[in-house]
């Protein structure tokens, strides 16, 4: 027999794997009896943390092979989104002609203008504020939330069975996590406040990562952030990138931007951000663009 042929695996991102579930573990252990909302801070930033390295995992890292990466991220930590339903949508997200789409793109905020005249007028209103920053973190996750699970559902009605397999799987995926807090000082209560915050911590980067733009290309933004924030999301602030070059490990992406950055800022029509803080002092309370898409019907 040959050899079996060798699995390379990424190192980088392997250890930030075992960090994660290193750190997840100690602050809903040690750090909750030293101070509980000490617990809830980082158990919280650890979850956010998952998600992100959910999202290598989708996208090929740390290994070549699907399976193992699937198998490295499948316990649940934020215990709210299926990975499998999270992959298939963020991978159809990645048809970029369809960014921004109201119907197409499985990650839109845009609505098409028809189906937001007949909203009621609370409800607007409610859309609007989850249109500012500090209506995203607060509100953000419950209106996501809502919106997929209807979705899905819908699907699932329809006879979806790869919606409906996706949400069995969730089953497995949340319980191992579940036996772990109920076995640890850390109250349920606490950790489900810790999860939802963690959803919210990631709404700031999904917040203005796409914008209606008449040209594909310009849709797609760049902040250029290195502080704890890009951190937790693995530099997908260089989304522009991100979406160019989907494969490649969240540890180049600043490199690739810097060796081209002029080429990134004209492709993308100058959607840019120095950093996250400019962000939060441009639209923490003003909406960064309306709710019903800007440039629906398309021509």
């Amino acid at each position: 027999m040959g050899k079996m042929p060798r699995v390379k695996v990424e190192l980088p991102t392997l250890a930030l794997v075992v960090i994660c579930y290193a750190g997840w573990m100690t602050s809903t252990t040690w750090a909750t009896v030293l101070w509980l909302p000490l617990g809830m801070v980082l158990t919280t930033v650890f979850i956010a943390l998952h998600s992100s390295l959910t999202h290598e995992a989708l996208h090929g890292h740390p290994f070549r092979v699907k399976a193992l990466n699937e198998t490295l991220v499948f316990p649940c930590l934020g215990l709210f989104v299926p990975y499998q339903r999270f992959r298939d949508t963020h991978l159809a997200h990645h048809q970029d002609s369809r960014l921004t789409d109201p119907y197409d793109d499985p990650e839109s905020n845009y609505m098409d203008p028809k189906v937001w005249a007949r909203l009621s007028r609370p409800l607007q209103r409610i859309l609007m504020f989850n249109n500012t920053l500090f209506g995203r973190l607060l509100v953000g996750p419950l209106v996501g939330q809502i919106s997929f699970m209807t979705a899905d559902w819908r699907a699932i009605r329809s006879g979806d069975r790869t919606t409906l397999k996706g949400w069995l799987w969730q089953i497995p995926a949340v319980l191992p996590v579940l036996v772990w807090v109920v076995w640890t000082p850390m109250p349920l209560w606490a950790y489900l406040l810790s999860a939802y915050a963690g959803l919210s911590i990631l709404k700031i980067r999904t917040f203005l990562e796409h914008r209606a733009h008449e040209h594909t290309t310009g849709r797609t933004v760049v902040i250029e952030d290195r502080g704890f924030l890009a951190l937790i999301f693995l530099n997908n602030n260089y989304h522009v990138v991100h979406h160019l070059h989907p494969k490649a490990a969240w540890y180049t992406l600043p490199r690739l931007f810097a060796e081209n950055r002029e080429t990134f800022l004209t492709r993308n029509d100058s959607y840019h951000y120095r950093s996250y803080g400019q962000i939060f002092r441009r639209h923490f309370w003003r909406a960064k663009d309306p709710v019903p898409h800007p440039l629906w019907p398309k021509p």
